[in-house]
């Protein structure tokens, strides 16, 4: 019998883009199998003619690409040639490529960039505690308090932060490693504690640091990605864990914690960490 695969992960096996993001372009209506457009899970064989805006997409040839980017602030990571400044049409490479995750326009630093759909769907799985970090810069100095409060978790989008690493690195600049990604997280966990972020930029990805030019990029060295490969070998990639988590699921690693009440920066509440400086 012939194999069927799930419409997402067909698109994405073809380089055209990731798993989400053909996710959405199946909601947009701008997909279609022999020429109907389908519902979510619709699954496909080779033998279907999937097309995306009319143009036919097929399995795809050739070797993998994966490229470490320096993103200018500015630019923003999509693929949807209709936005101006979009990374794809800034990079401008050859063949057919769409980047691992986001990064805010405003900030800059490491993305990659790729046409494997299989790797996007490892690298960004939150609750495979892949680590990414930072250099932010504040808009006043940064005390004891906010480094405590920042590492032990900070109550955002109707969640608790993970616990996580944070040291001061000078009077307004100080860095931090995340194990989850979400929306503009840094930037509103700042907020919070009432501080205005005026600077951030990524500096590593798991294994791959920055180490080209803002702007540039360079391809990823073999034992780079044999490394990558091996460090995210084990994280899930399976249709359940692309499913969004419930509010319930994103704090059981907290349950230890106390829930949050909603007081600021200049609240009473003073919850005592285990925060632990970078080595």
């Amino acid at each position: 019998m012939e194999e069927l695969k799930r419409l997402n992960k067909f698109i994405s096996e073809t380089g055209y883009c990731s798993r989400r993001e053909a996710d959405k372009l199946i909601e947009e209506g701008r997909v279609t199998i022999n020429g109907v457009v389908p519902e979510m899970g619709t699954k496909v064989s080779l033998e279907d003619e999937v097309r995306i805006d009319g143009k036919l997409i097929t399995e795809k040839r050739g070797k993998s690409v994966y490229l470490a980017f320096n993103k200018p602030v500015g630019i923003e990571c999509t693929t949807n040639p209709d936005v101006r400044n979009n990374i794809v049409d800034y990079i401008n490479y050859p063949t057919r490529i769409f980047p691992i995750g986001r990064l805010d326009k405003a900030s800059e630093g490491l993305i990659f960039m790729t046409n494997d759909g299989d790797i996007v769907n490892k690298i960004l799985r939150a609750r495979n505690n892949h680590e990414k970090e930072y250099i932010v810069t504040v808009n006043k100095p940064i005390t004891d308090r906010f480094i405590q409060r920042m590492g032990n978790g900070v109550p955002i989008l109707d969640t608790i932060t993970r616990k996580c690493k944070v040291e001061q690195v000078s009077k307004y600049i100080f860095r931090i490693v995340l194990t989850q990604g979400l929306n503009r997280q840094i930037r509103r966990m700042c907020e919070f504690l009432g501080y205005e972020v005026t600077a951030l930029k990524r500096i590593r990805i798991i294994n791959i640091s920055l180490d080209v030019p803002v702007g540039r990029y360079r391809d990823l060295t073999s034992v780079e990605i044999k490394e990558l490969n091996k460090l995210i070998s084990d994280s899930s990639k399976t249709e359940e864990a692309s499913l969004p988590k419930t509010k319930t699921e994103n704090k059981k690693p907290l349950t230890n914690k106390p829930k949050n009440t909603g007081r600021n920066e200049n609240g009473n509440r003073n919850r005592k960490g285990d925060f632990r400086k970078r080595k």
